[in-house]
């Protein structure tokens, strides 16, 4: 079956459906609900692992989704087969020799769900208001990074919609349900694994905060005021001795995306650098 008529078949049976489209002309094809739900039953994951069809699509031209991809993209690394790109142009096979050279990827395609709903009230299934919802989510215990959140922003939003948005994050840390044993615990830990912390932290899992110099605000600007804007939420307390406790706070890592190379290189050194010093 070509492809044309294979997506054809999955809209007829509600599987799949347009999502917008790109810049360059092509349209996106996202999965529905029930699409989700057909490729968890594919490979073999949870349904509540799949994550949510990608918000607003239609509305952002696929701006939003494709930057998603590439981040997660940039995590992944896949490796070309140098061997067969022989007849290929040169920038290609350097590209190619690029993608090789560059550090070990962070985990495998299963580690990585994307649009998650993190609930402040409600459930799991059937998140309530106020809850935030995640463009990406990693679980990578074996390489150093058990939990980590991403939010993709691409320069549309201004630093007061984020801080709301990392309110949302904290809300949803902070909320404790009771686990299967009877007892209280915060809600993502009954879902996700993670050590400890140290000398008696709780940390919240950490945020990785992604800028893509796509729309007309300058990140620079907007980081600034946002580290002000949200300091109550990731600021440490000081003690004698010059040693900071970060006990209920959110980690927050922000780095910026200028192309797909530099997503490579900037998003590999965050996340298995300063995110693991968490995880330690």
């Amino acid at each position: 079956m070509s492809q044309p008529s294979a997506l054809s078949d999955l809209r007829k049976h509600g599987l799949a459906e347009n999502g917008g489209q790109l810049p360059g002309g092509d349209t996106l094809r996202n999965l529905t609900p029930m699409g989700l739900k057909a490729a968890a039953r594919e490979l073999g994951r949870p349904v509540g692992e799949m994550g949510d069809p990608a918000r607003g699509v239609g509305r952002t031209g696929a701006l939003h989704p494709m930057t998603v991809n590439e981040a997660v993209l940039a995590q992944l690394r896949p490796k070309p087969v140098l061997a067969q790109l022989t007849g290929e142009p040169a920038d290609v096979r350097a590209a190619a020799q690029a993608a090789v050279d560059a550090p070990a990827r962070l985990a495998t395609i299963a580690s990585y769900a994307t649009e998650v709903a993190l609930p402040a009230t409600g459930t799991w299934s059937n998140p309530g208001r106020g809850g935030a919802q995640a463009d990406i989510v990693i679980t990578a215990p074996e390489d150093g990074v058990p939990l980590l959140f991403v939010e993709i922003d691409n320069c549309f939003e201004s630093a007061q919609v984020l801080a709301a948005k990392i309110d949302k994050y904290m809300r949803f840390c902070q909320r404790k349900v009771k686990d299967v044993d009877g007892k209280e615990r915060p809600m993502w830990r009954t879902r996700w694994w993670v050590p400890d912390g140290r000398h008696g932290e709780q940390p919240h899992p950490p945020l990785l905060l992604v800028f893509n110099r796509i729309g007309p605000r300058n990140p620079n600007t907007v980081i600034a005021q946002l580290a002000e804007l949200t300091e109550r939420n990731w600021k440490g307390t000081e003690y004698d001795g010059g040693f900071h406790m970060y006990d209920g706070k959110l980690p927050i890592v922000v780095t910026g995306v200028k192309c797909r190379h530099c997503a490579i290189k900037e998003m590999s050194l965050l996340s298995q650098c300063q995110v693991r010093r968490w995880a330690l």
